[in-house]
């Protein structure tokens, strides 16, 4: 760019064009390119406006180990420090005792100019720590160390005054006393927030693998800033700081605990993509497809199993992905009731027990983010490294993230990912076009799991144009049944088919789910059930709700149990109880349905569930909850179940209450007892028979109480032809029954004749 060298044309120009060439002035000057402006090439007006700049005021980001702690704002800087940074990062923290001449140097205040609630409050803390313990922040910049001096008020958010020098600097005492000492370890905001007493370190550059020869250099402030630490990026301690604090102990992260991750899923591996579920459920997903294909790598030209799990939900910015692979994290203190993620390790145990290398594809509306977690890179390295690369929008194109990392850093995990995977550039493009300008996340895993010679996982398309019956699905290979106190059923199809257990994981589902590309159709199990009852209850002072009913499913299938929700999704499944654990006909086809989040969330904080979300913890409010469930179930057994006259086998129930989901708003519409539910579409919507309703209209509910049985099942015809209509009648009081049994001498059912056989009087049960 020429510059103008004449007054009378710089006077010329317009208001607005004055401001973009002093911008640029500015922005040159803060990258170094002062002598541009000592070459004459510029006229003393444009000098006149550009002091006049200076003594305006400037913005700059204030940083701690490189980790952000608020923006401040430069009133009237001085003249001679026109080359200010638009970034300053505080190295150390020493005791003002430590500096001599402190007072002899010139000085400039600084006011907070906060962007949110956290850097307001970042500030505070900030200044609150440097007063109490009487401490300077020092921060370099070129030829410039600047003193940031403490306040002289507690609990201030006002300006402070900055002293700088140029050139030489201030004597800095570094004699231990023993009062800072104490001072430092008193829990200060510093020592928790920039890099605590115990940061699990999982960075540094890599010095195993082929790819370690190719790495760049970096200054030690760019190495601490874009390689991965685990809960901050912050985790190293400056040179300041290991002056006046006692040496710390940190602890690294081995590649062989990224396999000891995977074991917190060993016992079932759909609790590995049911962690992936959560995410998307806890992403606001209204979608999310689970399939295995086939993909060619690169290297041996072989094609392998991939596992695909996508979701069109919020996506992950660079910091929230970094927050994804960190080993365990803080839990914000917003409380939200349907969300599942709690204890910060479901992705990195859900995606080693599915295989050993896992590639994540994110994005949200203004940034896009990949991430590589993977075994077969560090395998024979010391520490853990997490390639990450991060994108910001720029226009219509995603451009490197800066901010994030460098270039080089930035091109460096890029070579590592497209090395140690079958992913190219062209692959990643692909993938990254199926977001079509929205958002979301992409979670791609190879190298699976093996059981025998083959993979654990085995998959099926399913038939085109085939029934319900043969959608496509993925079993567990080995097709065994989780073992269960009291469970004497070896065929549990929920325990080996990811479609059945998908159809049941959320108390009401919301997303729409596929597997192997074919629509899942969820069951709000509690609304699928028929003589239904809702108990309430008192737990520990705490209310708890409790739904019975009978399934014709599992009748067929010989199973019957409680399923247990937290948060709405499922944790525990036939879970026998009462009568259940020791006998099998006691309580055939009885199912109970509760979700025990305000049970299972201790006022504390602490939730007394396992982290992998497969069960719950040996604790008081667990016992009880067993032993209420006991006797409600056999409660219901009792009044219930024993009292229903069957005037013919081979009879089907139909549940009290029939639903259907719209596809649209993902709600649940109660049919008409006179609607036959299988004349219904495959694609439903709210405006269409027979609810003729819209979208906006609130969700029914069952109320509490016995749901009374209705002549709405008669009709139904069972799956023979030839089968009469069924005739089912409810007892309101089972004391007509006079402690025995209705008469079944006439009744064919083979279930039925053996309950009778087995318990002469079930009032002594």
């Amino acid at each position: 760019m020429k510059f103008m060298s004449s007054n009378y044309a710089f006077d010329l120009l317009l208001p607005r064009a004055k401001s973009v060439l002093i911008k640029l002035q500015r922005d040159m000057l803060s990258k170094g390119f002062e002598n541009i402006f000592r070459l004459g090439g510029f006229c003393s007006k444009s000098n006149f406006y550009f002091t006049e700049l200076m003594q305006m005021s400037m913005t700059i980001t204030l940083k701690k180990d490189l980790k952000l702690i608020c923006d401040i704002e430069c009133l009237h800087p001085p003249a001679d420090l026109y080359g200010l940074p638009q970034e300053l990062n505080v190295n150390s923290i020493v005791s003002r005792r430590k500096i001599s001449d402190i007072s002899a140097l010139p000085q400039f205040s600084v006011a907070p100019a906060p962007k949110c609630v956290r850097d307001k409050k970042e500030w505070g803390l900030f200044l609150n720590f440097m007063h109490k313990h009487d401490m300077i922040a020092i921060a370099s910049f070129e030829q410039c160390k600047f003193y940031i001096l403490p306040p002289p008020k507690a609990y201030i958010s006002g300006s402070v005054n900055v002293a700088y020098q140029i050139g030489s600097t201030c004597n800095v005492d570094t004699r231990s006393r023993d009062c800072e000492s104490e001072a430092s370890l008193t829990g200060s905001h510093l020592a928790e927030e920039y890099g605590g007493h115990n940061t699990i370190m999982a960075r540094g550059p890599p010095n195993g693998g082929d790819a370690s020869s190719s790495l760049p250099k970096f200054s030690p402030a760019e190495d601490r800033a874009h390689h991965f630490t685990s809960e901050t990026c912050g985790g190293i301690q400056s040179h300041g700081m290991k002056e006046r604090l006692p040496e710390k102990n940190f602890i690294r992260a081995d590649p062989s605990y990224l396999k000891t991750l995977g074991q917190a899923h060993s016992g079932w591996i759909f609790g590995g993509i049911a962690e992936l579920v959560d995410n998307s459920r806890d992403a606001k997903a209204t979608k999310i497809d689970i399939f295995i294909d086939m993909i060619k790598m690169k290297k041996s030209g072989n094609g392998v199993p991939m596992l695909s799990v996508i979701d069109d939900g919020q996506g992950m910015n660079h910091d929230e992905i970094m927050k994804m692979v960190s080993f365990g994290h803080k839990n914000s203190d917003y409380e939200d009731k349907d969300q599942i993620g709690r204890f910060g390790v479901g992705f990195k145990t859900g995606a080693m027990r599915l295989g050993k290398d896992v590639l994540v594809l994110t994005q949200t509306a203004n940034s896009r983010s990949i991430a590589f977690l993977s075994q077969s890179l560090n395998e024979g390295k010391d520490n853990i490294e997490i390639p990450i690369v991060s994108y910001c929008r720029q226009g219509q194109q995603m451009e490197v993230d800066t901010k994030a990392q460098s270039d080089k850093l930035a091109k460096y995990n890029l070579k590592a990912i497209k090395e140690f995977s079958p992913f190219n550039k062209y692959l990643i493009g692909e993938k990254a076009a199926l977001f079509c300008g929205g958002t979301g996340t992409q979670i791609y895993i190879w190298n699976l799991d093996e059981w025998g010679s083959g993979c654990c996982l085995e998959w099926h398309e399913g038939l085109k144009g085939g029934s319900s019956f043969h959608q496509g699905d993925i079993f567990i290979r080995s097709r065994r049944s989780r073992s269960r106190l009291g469970q004497l059923n070896q065929k549990v199809p929920l325990d080996y088919s990811l479609r059945a257990y998908l159809e049941v994981i959320f108390l009401v589902p919301r997303m729409k789910i596929c597997v192997q590309r074919k629509l899942v159709k969820s069951r709000p199990l509690a609304n699928f059930l028929t003589n239904t009852v809702i108990v309430s209850g008192d737990i520990l002072g705490r209310p708890v709700e409790l739904t019975l009913g009978f399934s014709q499913l599992e009748w067929d299938q010989a199973s019957c149990g409680v399923f247990l929700y937290w948060h709405g999704r499922l944790i525990e499944a036939y879970k026998r109880v009462g009568g259940m654990i020791h006998s099998a006909d006691v309580g055939r086809g009885v199912i109970g349905v509760m979700d025990v989040t305000n049970l299972m969330d201790d006022r504390d904080g602490r939730v007394w569930v396992h982290n992998n979300k497969q069960g719950f913890q040996d604790c008081e409010a667990y016992a009880c909850l067993e032993q209420w469930l006991g006797k409600k179930a056999d409660e219901y057994w009792d009044t219930n179940f024993d009292s229903l006259n069957l005037d013919k086998d081979d009879c089907v129930y139909k549940p009290d209450c029939e639903w259907v989901q719209c596809d649209k708003c993902r709600k649940w519409r109660m049919l008409p007892s006179t609607f036959d539910s299988r004349a219904l579409d495959t694609q439903w919507f709210c405006y269409m028979e027979p609810f003729k309703g819209q979208c906006a209209d609130a969700e029914q509910k069952v109320k509490p109480g016995i749901v009374t049985v209705s002549t709405k099942r008669s009709g139904y015809d069972s799956t023979t032809k030839d089968s009469r209509s069924i005739k089912v009648e409810a007892v309101s009081d089972a004391s007509n029954t006079d402690g025995k049994f209705p008469n079944l001498e006439n009744v064919k059912h083979k279930a039925l004749k053996r309950l009778k056989k087995g318990v002469s009087n079930p009032k002594k049960r």
